[in-house]
């Protein structure tokens, strides 16, 4: 799931694989590249060949069993509307949401405002 200021995703690592940290970095340096540069950027940034696009920091968790595997779904599915970038999670076009609806793990309507009459319900 890709946003304007952060990611989320779920990986799984090859045993006896732990460089989680190198492997993010390498992701996000991919992306970086593939976008025209042209943000501005402070002379920190500058000075460690660093983009404006990422946050610095992030947070790791290792998923402990298949719940809270979903959780962790939920919330990265979730994650454009509580933003205010997507109204539905099927209308976020950076996401894998559409994928895991063709494997049969969400419905298209998941997370998608309930109307009823005039009222819409989140």
């Amino acid at each position: 799931m890709v946003l304007p200021d952060h990611l989320h995703c779920l990986w799984i690592l090859p045993p006896d694989d732990a460089a989680y940290a190198g492997r993010r970095s390498q992701k996000k340096a991919q992306f970086s590249r593939a976008i025209p540069a042209g943000e501005r950027r402070p002379i920190s940034r500058i000075a460690k060949r660093e983009r404006c696009i990422w946050q610095r920091r992030y947070w790791e968790h290792l998923v402990r069993d298949e719940a809270d595997y979903q959780r962790c779904l939920d919330y990265i599915h979730y994650n454009p509307i509580k933003h205010g970038h997507a109204h539905r999670a099927m209308d976020w076009p950076h996401s894998s949401f559409r994928q895991w609806v063709e494997l049969g793990t969400y419905r298209a309507e998941w997370a998608a405002p309930v109307e009823i009459g005039a009222m819409r319900l989140q």
